[in-house]
């Protein structure tokens, strides 16, 4: 690929068309492929938009979702193949999107050499012919999709289970494995056993005569140990991983996965050690997988790595890419500020813009119980807020992609669901408990928001196609990185700024990454320790000292790391001695 950088998956609705904005000038992006009702208004509003029929799929369509998503993505690519047509048949004309194409490319890109060689070249016909032999080497990025592995709903027909082929995550799969893309599933969140084993299934997933993958597979993981037991769950099928996806537990966007207090550079320094020894035996396995299933290769296929949370400059990119030996990096959360990339409304756009530090937090707000990176003045947390004051804490539950509660229901419920909240409160009435634990206990079940209606009203309010009464209350998660952003950019200048072009946040201070995801985890760390203050438990106190020694370790690796780096690491060793006294400190009783 030309490009170092990807652009992951951001909430439902925030990248849900962002392939359409960005494929053409051969940057990838990542869309969620969690809400097909989204999906099917998405390509019911492009459709209109680009003159194409809309035909659209009912709920009453048996395997209506998988399809849904399926047109969708078909949609996707065959609008972008004629967007990239166009593009390659303009003329190099400065200013057109032919021109723009190149000029967004790195400086290291030999694409973007040839270009700027071709710009020099007199007029006749070798430069025609150099600038055919450019428009023959430009490629489209890709249109790849999400699945978040265990939100796996188990659906239900007249109160009748549907098969567990029509469980959430298997036919968001299907929908995808059945479509024309040639592109990447990135899996997240956790393994999940069944949702592996389903790709079996279908033949994209498995080299052709050519011995090329049209669907590859992508694991978004924390840590070397994870990444490794699922790649050989997958390679025992025959499925090859085609990256590593690392993203920091902390430092991120979206649902937070915290290690046990093992940090991104370390993790990296694991995967740039031990990555040939991995792909040695995951290679093994492939191998022998593919040969029962009648199946030879004689080429090794490719196997990349990258990595992805609280990336903020030129400098940090270009350091991870060079020192880990990494084929790329992502940037989600700043893209949050660039209109032409993702789907913000101008309220929930302006606030961002202006957000101080303490706008961004670590709460409890996601339904799955997974804590979640949220964001002060999102309208949905004002939302929350004025339904407790009215005494109806809770949301209507309509689209119902986060129902993993059986506590007092035999199907399961949503725990942001006003059903849910009200048997809740109504149990701990009933529990005698102290006012101090009562209020404690209030609070924690009142914290959840829908996030499924939440995190897709943005791009409704955006393209103004909200239904009369829809709930038009935003919820939003960017990554703490994003609180050294402070205004709206163009496409170009967030390019231009990741690659070095240019410096959006030339006067700001700002930690290191690593250094900012090492204060996180030890806020997470004392916050941690607060919540057992009441009930320390001999094995909750072994796992607080393995964290914080996990944290200990890190900073000597990072000592030694900035040590060996000139620039700028008198600044990197004095933060970090800040943050070390800091953990010294806590004491763990």
């Amino acid at each position: 690929m030309s490009h170092t950088f990807h652009i992951p998956v951001l909430g439902l609705g925030y990248s849900i068309d962002t392939p359409l904005k960005v494929s053409r000038y051969g940057i990838s992006s990542v869309l969620s492929i969690v809400d097909d009702e989204l999906i099917e208004r998405m390509r019911e509003y492009h459709s209109k938009n680009n003159f194409y029929k809309f035909l659209p799929i009912s709920k009453s369509v048996a395997d209506y979702r998988s399809k849904r998503i399926r047109a969708y993505l078909n949609f996707l690519q065959e609008v972008i193949n004629a967007q990239f047509k166009t593009l390659k048949n303009q003329e190099f004309v400065k200013g057109n999107d032919l021109s723009r194409y190149f000029e967004l490319l790195p400086e290291t890109s030999k694409l973007k050499h040839g270009y700027d060689l071709m710009l020099e070249y007199p007029e006749g016909e070798s430069k025609k012919a150099f600038q055919n032999v450019l428009r023959n080497a430009m490629k489209l990025g890709s249109i790849d999709v999400n699945i978040m592995a265990k939100v796996d709903k188990m659906n239900y027909i007249n109160d009748e289970y549907s098969g567990d082929l029509n469980t959430d995550a298997l036919s968001a799969l299907r929908g995808f494995a059945e479509s024309n893309l040639s592109a990447s599933v990135i899996l997240s969140a956790g393994m999940n056993p069944k949702l592996y084993s389903y790709m079996e299934n279908f033949k994209d997933f498995f080299p052709d005569e050519h011995e090329k993958l049209k669907k590859k597979i992508i694991l978004k993981v924390s840590d070397f140990r994870s990444a490794l037991i699922q790649a050989k769950f997958l390679a025992k099928k025959g499925l090859w991983v085609t990256e590593f996806r690392i993203e920091s537990g902390l430092n991120c966007g979206g649902h937070a996965f915290a290690t046990e207090g093992y940090l991104l550079g370390p993790i990296l320094e694991e995967f740039k050690v031990r990555k040939n020894e991995m792909f040695a035996e995951l290679f093994e396995m492939y191998q022998i997988a593919l040969a029962q299933k009648g199946i030879s290769i004689e080429t090794k296929p490719k196997q990349r790595i990258s990595v992805q949370g609280g990336i903020g400059t030129a400098e940090e990119h270009n350091f991870l890419l060079k020192y880990y030996n990494l084929d790329a990096t992502g940037w989600g959360s700043p893209f949050l500020l660039v209109p032409e990339v993702t789907n913000v409304d101008a309220e929930t756009l302006a606030n961002l813009a202006n957000a101080k530090h303490s706008d961004f937090y670590l709460s409890n707000a996601s339904p799955l119980g997974i804590q979640f990176n949220n964001f002060k003045n999102s309208t949905i947390e004002l939302q929350r807020i004025e339904r407790i004051e009215k005494g109806r804490p809770g949301s209507p539950c309509t689209k119902k992609y986060l129902c993993n509660n059986t506590e007092f229901t035999e199907q399961a419920i949503c725990t942001a669901s006003r059903a849910y909240q009200h048997l809740k409160i109504k149990s701990l009435k009933d529990a005698n408990l102290s006012v101090e634990e009562y209020q404690k206990q209030i609070n924690s079940v009142t914290e959840k928001v829908c996030l499924c209606e939440g995190l897709c009203s943005s791009v409704y309010l955006k393209y103004n196609m909200a239904k009369p009464k829809e709930n038009k209350a935003v919820a939003i998660c960017p990554g703490p990185n994003l609180a050294y952003f402070s205004d709206i950019y163009s496409f170009d200048e967030m390019v231009g700024h990741i690659y070095g072009k240019i410096n959006l946040l030339e006067h700001v201070e700002r930690p290191h990454l690593f250094i900012k995801e090492l204060n996180l985890y030890i806020d997470y760390l004392q916050e941690d320790i607060k919540k057992q203050f009441q009930n320390f438990s001999d094995k909750k106190r072994k796992q607080l000292n393995g964290f914080k020694l996990q944290l200990s370790e890190g900073i000597s690796y990072y000592k030694n790391l900035f040590s060996e780096l000139t620039d700028q690491a008198s600044v990197q060793l004095r933060e970090l001695a800040i943050s070390k006294g800091k953990l010294d400190n806590i004491v763990i009783e």
